[in-house]
């Protein structure tokens, strides 16, 4: 396993991070506990939670995944795990999360740290994200800028002296965005740099075969303002399993919780899974491998959140780990991102 810093902090995280929000809803409390000690034993000691999580998000499962993270946790040296967790903003309709929430201020900022903190047992959190921006913006498989859909918000100074108030607490020790713009990044840095407020560390964002839209704005941010990217969905929600091309209707997240599979319904989706299939099978990968070698080995990522459902898939996924990305196999895939490009940004 390799060890990367992350952004400008202190953190020397896995290349690989072991995501969460399956616990508690498709993995019970054993279950989870069991890919947690095979990642742990594999050298990953990057964990990604989320108050919002399980997924999908229902208030009798809120909470539930960081409580299980908790439960683990309670029976590991804290210093040798690297725990990140997320607050809920607004713009989601989740009525049971503080009444809203209505916006990522100061009262739910703090509310949320607290509620998280208890849950895993800790005193104290890693990495910090918001798990969305409060402002107007395009995300979660939407793809254009409405101006004439601003609303009200709390500023973004007003975020970042709410966490600073919680690192200097000594309940955080960096902060991250997720699912963040390139202009969110910039303002978040540029008002850290001009008020010694707390510097964003990292950017949790989809990052795939079938969405590279990273690399257009953000890849060029962050790497001048020391900003690690995060990526998740690193299998377009199980799409590059290539699971769905003979059977639309395969047991999967996508058939649990359609709902979530917007981004995906996009044209020249299945045209692109199968031109990587078809390289993966040339190779003797299998489709989820391929995808995954792609994701870890990337210069732009500095860690991977993957997740799974079941230890098969979990230990394919540690597998891709040791696929060798030599420069033929970047050009076939280079070759096919050219003709179906971004086809689920």
């Amino acid at each position: 396993m390799d060890y990367r810093k992350l952004g400008g902090s202190d953190l020397e995280v896995s290349a690989i991070c072991l995501g969460t929000m399956t616990f508690g809803q498709q993995n019970s409390r054993v279950e989870a506990h069991a890919q947690l000690d095979r990642a742990l034993a594999e050298g990953i000691n990057f964990i990604d939670t989320a108050e919002m999580y399980a997924v999908p998000p229902r208030a009798e499962t809120y909470g539930e995944s960081e409580r299980i993270v908790g439960s683990w946790l309670a029976r590991q040296p804290r210093d040798h795990v690297i725990v990140a967790t997320k607050v809920a903003g607004p713009a989601r309709s989740l009525g049971w999360i503080r009444g809203g929430p209505h916006a990522l201020d100061r009262a739910n900022i703090r509310a949320a740290i607290e509620g998280s903190l208890e849950r895993l047992g800790t005193d104290y959190v890693d990495l910090y994200q918001l798990h969305w921006p409060e402002r107007n913006q395009p995300m979660f498989g939407q793809w254009q800028y409405e101006p004439d859909k601003e609303r009200a918000c709390t500023p973004i100074r007003a975020q970042l002296e709410a966490l600073g108030e919680l690192v200097r607490e000594g309940k955080i020790r960096y902060v991250g965005l997720s699912n963040e713009h390139p202009w969110g990044v910039m303002e978040f840095c540029r008002l850290a740099d001009e008020l010694g407020l707390p510097r964003v560390v990292s950017i949790q964002n989809a990052y795939s075969l079938l969405n590279r839209v990273f690399e257009y704005g953000l890849a060029e941010v962050c790497h001048r303002q020391r900003v690690g990217l995060l990526a998740y969905s690193p299998l377009a929600f199980g799409h590059l399993t290539g699971k769905y091309l003979a059977d639309p209707a395969a047991a999967g997240r996508l058939t649990i919780f359609p709902s979530f599979g917007q981004r995906y319904t996009k044209p020249n989706v299945a045209a692109a899974v199968a031109a990587y299939a078809e390289i993966a099978r040339r190779r003797g990968l299998s489709p989820a491998e391929l995808a995954l070698a792609f994701v870890y080995r990337r210069r732009c990522v500095a860690s991977t959140i993957i997740g799974a459902t079941t230890m098969a898939q979990l230990e394919e996924n540690l597998a891709a780990w040791r696929v060798e990305f030599d420069p033929q196999l970047a050009e076939d895939v280079e070759a096919v991102h050219l003709r179906y490009t971004n086809p689920a940004p």
